[in-house]
C-alpha cells in the first residue's frame, strides 16, 4: 500500500476526490428525497445569504465610518464578531453544516499532503466560511472606500485573518474529535466546553451591563482587557491596518507578522492531529476479552409500570444513550443559560421601554424558557432513527410494532423535555422570582399543544427524511436539511399562533384566557400524534429501504 502510495500523484487524486463528491450529488438527485433536500438546501442559503449580506452592510459602513473618522484602533470590534461567529456558528448550526466524515478518506491510498489539503479544502466549503468571508469582503470595501491607497495592505491583512480562521475551525473540530473519542476526555470536554459556552454568552450582556454603570475596578482593568484583545489575532488585524493607515509601516508590519505566527501554530497542532489519524491512530474503547471465574447473572432490563415490555426496552435504550452524550446534555441546560443571559442584559429595559406591550420581565420567563427547551431538542425529535446506524435492521426483524418502538423513544424524550422544563423553572425562580399563576398554567396548557405536534412531525420525518448522526461528537447532530426546512415552518406556525393567544388575551387584560385557547388547540395536537402514530407501521414498512440506506451510511 505504501508503495502505491508514493506513486500517486496529488493532481490526480484531487479530481477524483472532487468527481466522487460531484457523483454523490448527482446520484442523490434521483430520489425525491434528495430533490426535496437540495430545494430546501436552496431556501435554507437564500436565508443565510440575505443574513449575510444584511450584517455585510453593517460591517462595510463601519469599516468606512472608523477609517474616515481615523479611528483605525476600533477596527478589532469588527475582527471580533467575525471570527467568534466563525468558530461558533459550525457548533452551533443546525441546517447548514455539512457532516460529512472526510477521515473515511483514509480508507484510500492518498498521500498525506493530499489529505492535509483535502481536510482544509471541506473547511472552503463551511457556510460560517462564506459568510465570515463575505463580512472580510464588507470590510475591505469600507476601508477602500475611506482610504483608496491602503487597498493592497488591507487586501493582504484580510486574506491572512481568513486563513487563520480557516485553520482555527479545522484544528477545533480535529482536537475535538480527539477528544471526544474516549469517555474520560469526552466527559470533561463536555464540563468545559458548557462552561466556556456560557461564558462566551455572558461577554455582550456583562459589557453593556457595566457600560450603563461603571464601577472603578472594571474602569482599572480595561487597560488590561484592551492589551490583551490587541495581542489576540481580531486585535492584531485591526491594529497592523490601524499602524499603516496612520503612517506607521514597521508596526503594522509587526503585527501582521505576529498574526501569521498565530495560523503557524494553528498548522502544526492541525498537522500534529492529522498526521497522527493519517498513521492509523485507534482511539476504541473497546474492552478486550476477560475470563469470567463464575457465571453472572443477566441483568434484568427496565420495566415502567403501565407500559409493555417492548416500550420499557426502547425508553431504557435510548435513556441509557442520550444520557451519556454529552452534546444532548448540553442541550437541556442551555436554556437555564439563555434565562441568566436575558437576566444580565437589558430585557429589563425592554420592558420599560414596551410597558403597554410586555409583563413584567419574571412573568415571561418561563415561557421563553420553556420554548427554548422544545425548541433546543428540535435535532433529536425529528431524526428518532439518526443514532441506530445499520442498527435500525433489528427493529424490523425483531417481533416489536414500530409503533412501539417510536413510542419508547418519544417517552424518552419527553423526559428530557421534562427535566428542561425542571430546570427552567427553578431557575426562573431564582433569577426573576415566582412567576404569575396565570403565566404558568398558560405556558403548561401551550406545551401540551406544541410537544404533541412536534412529536408527530417528528415521527413522520424521522422516517421519510432520515439521517445518520453521532450523539457523542458536538457538531454532529444534524438533522437532513428537508427535516430542519420543514422543522422550522412548524416552529414557525406554533409561535405564531401561541403569539395570537397572548396577544387577544392581552387586549382584554386577563392571561387566563390564552389557557382553554391552548387546550383547544392541545387537542387536535393530541389528535394529530395519535393519528400519525397508528399509521407508524405502515409508513415503517413502505420506508424500510430508506431508512436502512441512509442510516447505514458511513
Amino acid at each position: 500500500m505504501a508503495g502505491m502510495t508514493s506513486r500517486l500523484r496529488a493532481r490526480d487524486q484531487y479530481p477524483a476526490i472532487a468527481r466522487m463528491r460531484w457523483n454523490i450529488f448527482r446520484n442523490s438527485l434521483r430520489s425525491r428525497r434528495g430533490k426535496a433536500n437540495l430545494a430546501s438546501q436552496i431556501i435554507m442559503s437564500t436565508v443565510f445569504g440575505i443574513f449575510g449580506l444584511g450584517s455585510a452592510i453593517g460591517f462595510g459602513s463601519g469599516a468606512w465610518y472608523f477609517m474616515s473618522q481615523n479611528k483605525g484602533e476600533w477596527l478589532a470590534a469588527l475582527f471580533w464578531p467575525v471570527m467568534l461567529f466563525w468558530q461558533f456558528f459550525p457548533i452551533m448550526a443546525t441546517a447548514m453544516t455539512e457532516n460529512l466524515e472526510s477521515s473515511n478518506l483514509l480508507r484510500f491510498p492518498m498521500t498525506y499532503r493530499s489529505y492535509f489539503l483535502v481536510r482544509l479544502a471541506y473547511g472552503l466549503f463551511d457556510p460560517a466560511t462564506a459568510i465570515g468571508a463575505l463580512w472580510l469582503l464588507a470590510i475591505g470595501i469600507g476601508i477602500t472606500v475611506a482610504r483608496p491607497l491602503l487597498f493592497p495592505w488591507t487586501a493582504l491583512v484580510l486574506f491572512t485573518f481568513a486563513v487563520f480562521n480557516i485553520l482555527l475551525t479545522r484544528t477545533i473540530f480535529a482536537w475535538v474529535e480527539r477528544w471526544l473519542a474516549q469517555r474520560r476526555t469526552r466527559e470533561i470536554f463536555g464540563i468545559l466546553l458548557f462552561f466556556i459556552t456560557i461564558g462566551f454568552q455572558f461577554i455582550g450582556p456583562a459589557i453593556e451591563h457595566f457600560s450603563h454603570q461603571p464601577v472603578p475596578g472594571f474602569v482599572h482593568n480595561s487597560g488590561i482587557i484592551s492589551t490583551i484583545q490587541h495581542a489576540l489575532p481580531p486585535g492584531l488585524a485591526g491594529t497592523a491596518i490601524a499602524e499603516v493607515g496612520g503612517g506607521d509601516f514597521p508596526q503594522g508590519l509587526l503585527r501582521l507578522t505576529e498574526l501569521c505566527v498565530y495560523a503557524v501554530v494553528f498548522v502544526w497542532l492541525l498537522n500534529f492531529r492529522l498526521l497522527a489519524q493519517y498513521r492509523g491512530e485507534n482511539l476504541s474503547e473497546a474492552e478486550g476479552y476477560k475470563i469470567q471465574s463464575k457465571v453472572e447473572q443477566p441483568k434484568l432490563g427496565w420495566k415502567l409500570p403501565g407500559i409493555s415490555g417492548a416500550i420499557s426496552a426502547v425508553f431504557e435504550k435510548e435513556f441509557r444513550i442520550l444520557s451519556r452524550s454529552g452534546p444532548i446534555l448540553l442541550t437541556t441546560v442551555m436554556p437555564v443559560a439563555a434565562l441568566f443571559i436575558l437576566r444580565v442584559g437589558r430585557w429589563h429595559a425592554g420592558s420599560q421601554a414596551f410597558p403597554s406591550l410586555m409583563l413584567h420581565p419574571k412573568d415571561f420567563g418561563f415561557p421563553v424558557g420553556a420554548s427554548y427547551s422544545l425548541l433546543m431538542l428540535t435535532n433529536l425529535v425529528y431524526n428518532n432513527f439518526g443514532g441506530e446506524g445499520m442498527g435500525v435492521q433489528f427493529y424490523m426483524v425483531s417481533p416489536v410494532r414500530f409503533r412501539d418502538v417510536v413510542l419508547g423513544k418519544n417517552l424518552a424524550h419527553s423526559l428530557f423535555l421534562l427535566a428542561s422544563l425542571v430546570l427552567v423553572w427553578i431557575a426562573v425562580n431564582v433569577v426573576y422570582g415566582p412567576p404569575a399563576q396565570a403565566m404558568t398554567v398558560m405556558t403548561l396548557s401551550a406545551l401540551l399543544f406544541a410537544a404533541p405536534v412536534n412529536f408527530a412531525g417528528g415521527n413522520l420525518f424521522s422516517l421519510y427524511s432520515p439521517k445518520r448522526v453521532d450523539y457523542g461528537t458536538f457538531g454532529r447532530q444534524k438533522a437532513s436539511p428537508l427535516t430542519v426546512l420543514a422543522s422550522l415552518g412548524i416552529q414557525i406556525l406554533i409561535a405564531a399562533m401561541g403569539a395570537t393567544a397572548v396577544f387577544i388575551s392581552r387586549l382584554y387584560g386577563n392571561l387566563w384566557l390564552a389557557t382553554p385557547v391552548f387546550l383547544g388547540l392541545a387537542i387536535f395536537g393530541i389528535a394529530a400524534y395519535l393519528l400519525v402514530l397508528a399509521k407508524v407501521d405502515t409508513i415503517a414498512l413502505k420506508q424500510r429501504e430508506t431508512l436502512v440506506t441512509e442510516l447505514g451510511k458511513a
